[in-house]
């Protein structure tokens, strides 16, 4: 089944494809979550593009590190949704094509190096409160529930 979360596609608009990874970091009473303080202020499962070329699991690790600092293991896939939104880091609309994956916690590895991301412990109630992607927080509520 196709999940679609967020607005409906402007038809007046040209999304351009872009393939992501994410992950729901189990890190026992909770997950560890992205905080991203621009453009805008959100909390989000730490992932993001597919570069062209790149394996998608060695780009969810790359993506977990570069917005964490922190090594993950044992990646399991939950599944995917697409999401229609404007990225405003790269000025264009796009069709985001979401696959989640659950991982375990790993050791910290550094800082985080992309900017404007901050690693932030989650307990998993809150998670579901305060993911700023509808995707993410219907995800975890399914690996909450055992799915």
């Amino acid at each position: 089944m196709n999940r679609r979360f967020g607005h409906w596609p402007d038809p007046a608009q040209t999304y351009r494809p872009r393939p992501g990874i994410y992950a729901i970091i189990d890190a026992g009473d909770g997950l560890l979550a992205s905080f991203q303080d621009a453009p805008t202020p959100e909390l989000q499962l730490p992932g993001g593009g597919i570069d062209p070329g790149e394996q998608p699991l060695a780009a969810l690790h790359r993506e977990v590190m570069e917005e964490t600092g922190y090594r993950i293991h044992s990646p399991r896939r939950l599944g995917m949704f697409h999401r229609y939104t404007f990225m405003p880091d790269y000025d264009r609309y796009a069709h985001k094509q979401c696959h989640i994956y659950v991982a375990q916690l790993g050791r910290r590895w550094s800082a985080p190096t992309e900017p404007h991301h901050t690693a932030v412990f989650l307990p998993w109630d809150v998670a579901l409160e305060k993911l700023a992607v509808s995707g993410d927080r219907y995800f975890l509520s399914q690996y909450l529930a055992g799915a």
